[in-house]
């Protein structure tokens, strides 16, 4: 499905555009200061993706970008203007908990959103790309959980958007179902289209993003390619061992992060750390050797374990 809205390709034509803009983003509910002074910008075609442990101020965040809340100070731009009528044209959303209407089949339900646009999508073409067109006659209620995720992203994309908000759109899929739609977001990418991401995986933010932000207690503690950050704060590799073989050796494990029954540490030179390992006489038959991901990252900054 090749992606046809005049407007948006020559804004998407024109390398470098700002798609939005935030500055000194605030959101009080009462008393709490859910998004403190957010300053953002996320370029058209980049996948941007939104990270933080829950209670971070994402969802919020999330949701005054998308125009559901409105900030209690603070700007967000859209291609220049504030958001208006031209963005709720050119913008799509899969929530992250939307309700589908009972007995009413896949079709239906694209039917049934398109006559909410004047310029809607080809409903053939929407199906092709999300891989629906054999479920067309199917009650959603009779859908998997893989399924009706490609359904809601379908219904995401009827109104052929410029700018595609997804709200951890595979919380709850099994590995495989992931994957495929992993596959559908990169050929989102490939159209040009904009992507705001939030997540809780980050195998799936350093795979689709080409930049992240993760928040905390309503800021932004980190932002840039994944690739940067990662570079950024840390150096050398993470050590992997069972907590057992430390245990029989006497190895104090202060120094290493005990995650059920195995423990980690991070070295900057791996020889080194090595021959200190076979110098205590740690067994190194289950040793497993790995780079910084992402997850390590989240955890050093935030300090929380990731909660899907």
């Amino acid at each position: 499905m090749p992606f046809h809205s005049p407007s948006a390709c020559r804004e998407i034509m024109s390398t470098g555009t700002v798609a939005l803009r935030v500055r000194d983003l605030r959101r009080h509910f009462g008393a709490v200061e859910a998004v403190r002074g957010l300053n953002l910008t996320i370029s058209t075609g980049e996948c941007f993706g939104l990270l933080g442990p829950n209670g971070a101020g994402k969802t919020t965040t999330i949701e005054l970008l998308e125009g559901i809340l409105q900030p209690s100070s603070g700007s967000i731009d859209y291609l220049g203007e504030p958001l208006g009528a031209r963005f709720r044209r050119e913008a799509g959303i899969q929530f992250q908990h939307t309700a589908l209407q009972d007995f009413l089949s896949v079709r239906e339900h694209l039917e049934l959103f398109s006559r909410l646009y004047p310029d809607a999508d080809s409903i053939d073409a929407v199906m092709a790309r999300c891989a629906l067109t054999d479920l067309a006659g199917r009650d959603a209620r009779k859908l998997s959980g893989g399924q009706r995720q490609r359904l809601l992203l379908g219904i995401a994309l009827i109104n052929n958007p410029a700018v595609i908000f997804l709200d951890e759109p595979t919380t709850g899929l099994d590995p495989q179902a992931r994957r495929n739609f992993w596959s559908l977001v990169e050929s989102i990418k490939a159209d040009g289209r904009t992507v705001v991401l939030t997540t809780h995986y980050m195998e799936e933010a350093y795979r689709l993003c080409d930049r992240i932000a993760i928040m905390d207690h309503g800021r932004i503690i980190a932002e840039g390619t994944p690739r940067e950050l990662l570079r950024r704060h840390f150096a050398g590799a993470v050590l992997s061992l069972p907590v057992a073989d430390l245990d029989a050796s006497k190895v104090d494990l202060a120094a290493w992060r005990v995650h059920h029954d195995r423990a980690e540490r991070v070295v900057e030179e791996v020889a080194a750390a090595l021959d200190d390992l076979r110098f205590q006489r740690v067994p190194l038959q289950h040793l497993q050797i790995r780079e910084h991901t992402l997850e390590d990252l989240f955890i050093e900054l935030t300090g929380e374990e990731l909660r899907a």
